[in-house]
């Protein structure tokens, strides 16, 4: 167990205000045990942290770039010195192998918040407009406020850091609240800032589920909501975030993405791509590419290559072991709906199981307690329709689905028949097919013979109900800024009520 978990407001950690605070308990997903037991913030509690906030934004807001700066690659220094204990308790927490979350989760939360480090030293810069000989304006960028992060549980640490990098580098000040499933590294995120000398209010993080998100997102104090989560739930927050004071609103949501495989790929290259696309973090991704769509000269020896995968690639097992590629999900209650789309593709949808299903099993170590944790097989079905279930929803875990097509404009078609927009790859070697497909996809973030990449100077955000707005680049530090516009009249104010 690790100790119990306490909000983080105003530069402390601390228990809730309440005499009688509600607490609740975490759960490792490999083992089904007992993880921590987390401080619930009470509307007191949230209260106090947009107070402190607030009172720090008067002092953070007026820093310079380079001090913050200073500060925040700091930051980045301790987070890569920690990263096997951030990766760890990360593991624990999500159920995600350590070969993962020490590769990817912290260390590309890392490469986040040193690029917005540097960004903001140069993208803060207003311009100068000249408008006649005697009259000219100016632009400065400034800061919005209190802004406030909810995260999501599939990469905690990584989610956080993308949502409050740009809005500390750009003077805001901040207040996350992690998914209440996966909630440990976000306290150890706020005692890396505080190591590295972040003023007290600038960071801070309260902990709940549904009911603390909703009282963020109706307060009236907050500027903006980043959230990171399911569609009906980024509504629920885009409604109430007009409703109270017309904040500024990113918004992350989910992703049914195409797959495109051309006749002339490389399906080695395509295969593998496909199996991380679908497999990695256990298919716990927004982004993954569900809907693959294989040419169907190709599918035969497509659905060989992914069978020999499956079959020599998958090692699943303790998260902690850094052999193990292959986690559980990340709770019992996600593990019953992944579970119960899987029945859906076998006795409603009908589509023909490669493998994995409903009786099939991941080959575990004994001795460590995995038999009681939520662990589903990857799962693969062919011969799939557009109308199946399976196709049309997002699962969120280990189940890929193939798909034929004959022609360019049907597979174009088909791909961008879904409400949301999140991502799109092709997989050819022919360089026009590539970007003229690619220029056709109703989708924010897109890829060409390759999947899953999101670096910190690319701009992540989806098209329809994928999301609002976008997470890392440039475009990101804009959306924690808005803009004053200066006209300066040097020459004489024309009187239009003067006396004739």
């Amino acid at each position: 167990m690790f100790p119990d978990q306490r909000l983080f407001i105003n530069g402390t950690f601390s228990p809730s205000v309440e005499e009688n605070p509600t607490f609740f308990t975490t759960t490792n997903p490999a083992t089904s045990t007992p993880l921590a037991r987390v401080h619930e913030a009470s509307p007191r509690d949230l209260q106090y942290a947009v107070d402190a906030a607030t009172k720090a934004f008067e002092t953070w807001s007026r820093t310079t770039p380079i001090e913050r700066s200073r500060i925040l690659n700091k930051a980045v220094s301790i987070l890569r010195a920690r990263s096997d204990e951030i990766a760890g308790a990360e593991s624990l927490d999500t159920g995600k192998p350590f070969s993962e979350t020490s590769t990817v989760d912290v260390p590309t939360g890392a490469d986040v918040l040193e690029y917005f480090a540097g960004v903001c030293l140069s993208g803060l810069e207003g311009k100068m407009i000249r408008l006649r000989e005697k009259a000219w304006a100016y632009t400065t960028k400034e800061p919005l406020g209190v802004c406030v992060g909810i995260g999501a549980w599939n990469y905690p640490i990584q989610i956080a850091l993308w949502k409050c990098a740009p809005a500390l580098a750009a003077g805001n000040t901040f207040i996350f609240k992690p998914s209440e499933v996966t909630p440990l590294t976000a306290n150890i995120l706020a005692e890396v800032f505080t190591t590295a000398g972040l003023p007290s209010g600038v960071f801070n993080v309260v902990h709940g589920g549904g009911g603390v998100g909703a009282w963020l997102s109706n307060c009236s104090g907050v500027a903006k909501i980043s959230f990171t989560g399911q569609v009906e739930t980024g509504k629920k927050v885009y409604s109430s975030a007009a409703g109270s004071s017309l904040k500024n609103v990113t918004l992350e949501l989910g992703g049914k993405s195409p797959f495109i495989v051309f006749p002339d790929a490389d399906l080695n290259l395509a295969a593998d791509a496909a199996m991380v696309a679908n497999f990695y973090s256990c298919g716990q991704v927004c982004t993954n590419g569900t809907r693959v769509f294989v040419h169907s000269s190709i599918k035969s020896k497509f659905e060989k290559l992914l069978l020999e995968r499956v079959r020599d690639g998958i090692r699943a097992g303790d998260p902690l072991d850094p052999n193990v590629n292959f986690g559980p999900l990340v709770s019992e209650g996600h593990s019953k709906k992944v579970k119960t789309y899987i029945r859906h593709g076998e006795e409603v949808d009908r589509a023909r199981l490669l493998c994995g299903g409903l009786k099939g099993t991941v080959s575990l170590p004994d001795g460590k307690g995995l038999e009681k944790g939520f662990f589903v097989a990857p799962t693969i079905f062919t011969d799939c329709s557009d109308s199946m279930l399976i196709c049309r929803e997002e699962i969120f875990g280990p189940v890929l689905s193939i798909l034929t097509y004959e022609t360019e404009e049907e597979v174009v078609r088909r791909a961008n028949d879904t409400e949301l927009g999140l991502a799109a790859g092709v997989f050819t070697r022919d360089i026009d097919t590539a970007h003229r497909v690619i220029g056709k996809m109703n989708a924010g973030i897109c890829w060409i013979n390759t999947w899953g990449e999101s670096p910190a100077e690319m701009p992540a955000g989806g098209w329809g109900l994928s999301g609002l707005g976008f997470e890392n680049g440039s475009e990101a530090l804009s959306q924690f800024v808005r803009t004053r516009s200066v006209l300066v009249e040097n020459g004489r104010f024309p009187a239009v009520f003067s006396k004739s």
